[in-house]
């Protein structure tokens, strides 16, 4: 069995980050979403809120795609969560030449703790490469209106909890 492993904050869940699971999707037989507790970060949505978010929107996308997507809350080393989850992938996600020097980094790091694990990159469709959390969360601090970059359960959740 393949297993996959796109870790994040998910903080919110993006229409950027669906396209880069639904598209690991055809790569692994079980693909992990491994939902980052980064206390550092101050996230808008509690961990739980963000599971039951990923696990609302994977879940039409599971039956369409016949891959089992599940949450996996992780505050350990992302090879660490790899390795607990039998991943034998990591899906990274890049937006833009920027993302990819510390991708790269990364890479490096994971390979010297744990070798057998690949690192898998997918760029986003060109239509969702500027979608990024942060600037989604700011948008809708302001009012502005981000049902373009999320999907329309995701974007109640802000306005609700912003307002």
């Amino acid at each position: 069995m393949r297993v996959g492993l796109y870790p994040g904050t998910f903080d919110p869940i993006t229409l950027g980050h669906i396209d880069i699971i639904r598209r690991a999707s055809a790569l692994v037989d079980k693909l992990v979403i491994g939902v980052a507790i980064n206390r550092d970060k101050g996230p808008l949505f509690s961990l739980e809120e963000r599971v039951v978010m990923i696990e609302a929107e994977c879940a039409l996308l599971s039956e369409q795609t016949g891959t089992e997507i599940v949450a996996h809350p992780f505050e350990n080393l992302l090879i660490d969560c790899a390795r607990d989850v039998g991943a034998q992938i990591i899906v990274r996600g890049l937006r833009a030449v920027a993302d990819f020097e510390y991708e790269f980094q990364m890479v490096g790091m994971n390979r010297a703790l744990d070798d057998s694990i690949e690192t898998v990159f997918l760029m986003a469709e060109a239509r969702h490469q500027a979608i990024a959390s942060k600037l989604v969360k700011e948008i809708a601090r302001l009012n502005g209106d981000v049902s373009k970059f999320v999907t329309p359960r995701v974007h109640t959740a802000l306005r609700e909890r912003l307002g």
